[in-house]
């Protein structure tokens, strides 16, 4: 049990769970530590008891939202070779930028000190992003082997030119997210004309 009596399941992942929602809801000048374990439902110590201080917890953070990333690339890889080449890098933008990807980008730009830690695992690329970036890079390589890209198309471009037009599709969080077709229009405009209508 947590001092306040709430029962923590994982308290780490509760304390990341709250962490986005308040960058979800209020963003990253609206996060501290406090902020957090209020949100969380816990004492203030329990934060401090998982983590170093609140930076070593933000980059937790931002490594954990990173490993789903890399989760999420391997389910796209499997799927090259099925459904089209729009529409999976459509619902895998949405994935990525739907999700809070958006705040924590914003987050990193935000933090200064968390930079720096970031900085020391990963010199190169802005967290989150340049996974997600790799992501697609792969799965456009999957589908260029397959045939369904041409052999000609330069992924190494089209990846991050992808991931720059999804962040500014779901940047505004204070509008509704982009419908299902806006980003399928965008990703046509990017990739249309080396993907195969397989």
């Amino acid at each position: 049990m947590a001092p306040t009596g709430v029962a923590l399941r994982d308290p780490r992942e509760q304390l990341f769970d709250a962490a986005e929602r308040i960058l979800l809801r209020s963003g990253p000048s609206a996060l501290t530590s406090r902020a957090v374990t209020t949100e969380a439902g816990c004492a203030k110590g329990v934060l401090h008891r998982h983590f170093a201080d609140f930076d070593a917890f933000l980059a937790e953070l931002v490594q954990d939202r990173v490993a789903r990333v890399e989760t999420q690339a391997a389910a796209l890889r499997d799927r090259a070779g099925t459904g089209t080449v729009v529409d999976n890098l459509a619902e895998a933008l949405t994935e990525v930028f739907g999700s809070v990807a958006v705040a924590i980008v914003s987050l990193i730009t935000f933090r200064d000190e968390l930079r720096a830690r970031l900085r020391r695992t990963a010199p190169s690329g802005v967290p989150l992003l340049a996974e997600a970036t790799a992501m697609l890079a792969g799965y456009l390589d999957a589908e260029r082997e397959r045939g369904r890209v041409a052999a000609d198309a330069d992924v190494r471009t089209l990846a991050p030119t992808l991931i720059g037009a999804g962040h500014l599709l779901f940047a505004d969080r204070t509008g509704t997210p982009p419908d299902a077709e806006a980003v399928r229009r965008t990703v046509t405009a990017v990739v249309g004309a080396v993907a195969t209508r397989a």
